[in-house]
């Protein structure tokens, strides 16, 4: 499957928080596609070290220090990635977290936390990236959405609402860019295997009854859940717009 070809050659597409889990892997894979890519994150050291383990990407890779819910931050990352490459082609908004807590005992901080990582974040960035784009009359913004913001769930609660506003937000934004040749999409996975969610799928138990509820048995790697976001990001997805794919293995159909 990572031999997949997306046309992506010399494309310049920003991926948040692109320095681990499925970030990361959306990173490696879209360089694999011969793309230029920009990733940015809060922390220095994480950034360097994904610098460090994609060193053959060159100068094809640039790294960015930012905290995506400040506006000024936001501006900074955008205007460093211009002034490097030139334009952006594509902006994948990977960034997210969650705290478990019930809704209604979460502290109003905590609320404003997640809803600030997940969804402030993304509309800034989206903003930023849909002025850029209009100017250059296309471009493609994928979000990363969850099931969560489907399906309500225990100690999941803003996280959920969080990324059900970024569902909204896809197709809000789809309708008010299409006139510039602009696509907005999303793509919501269920649980993936990655460092956010190893609490989980790392013991056995809980294992056994999380995949009780995925109809094709098994928890994904992060590549499959790269490889759609590649699509929408590339000209095969050109007709679609203010769409969410669901990457669930069939849990949202039982």
């Amino acid at each position: 499957m990572s031999d997949l070809s997306y046309n992506l050659d010399d494309k310049v597409i920003l991926v948040t928080g692109g320095s681990r889990g499925i970030g990361f892997e959306i990173v490696k894979q879209l360089l694999r596609q011969n793309a230029r890519v920009v990733i940015c994150g809060r922390k220095q050291a994480g950034l360097d070290e994904a610098v460090s383990s994609l060193a053959e990407a060159g100068d094809r890779l640039l790294a960015i220090p930012a905290h995506i819910a400040k506006e000024e931050d936001v501006d900074h990352l955008f205007d460093q990635a211009i002034k490097t490459f030139g334009r952006i082609d594509g902006l994948v908004n990977n960034v997210g977290m969650n705290i478990v807590t019930s809704l209604v005992d979460a502290d109003p901080s905590l609320w404003q936390k997640i809803i600030d990582s997940n969804l402030s974040g993304t509309f800034l960035c989206s903003r930023k990236a849909a002025q850029v784009m209009r100017e250059q009359k296309r471009g493609k913004i994928v979000s990363m959405s969850s099931i969560a913001g489907r399906r309500a769930a225990p100690a999941m609660g803003i996280y959920g609402i969080a990324k059900a506003g970024i569902e909204m937000m896809t197709k809000v934004l789809a309708l008010e860019l299409a006139g510039f040749n602009i696509q907005v999409n999303a793509v919501a996975p269920g649980m993936v295997k990655t460092d956010f969610s190893k609490p989980f799928w790392s013991n056995e138990d809980i294992y056994h009854q999380i995949v009780k509820t995925i109809p094709l048995g098994r928890i994904p790697e992060p590549i499959e859940i790269a490889h759609p976001v590649m699509f929408l990001c590339s000209e095969g997805a050109d007709f679609i717009t203010g769409q969410t794919i669901i990457v669930d293995g069939g849990a949202c159909a039982i």
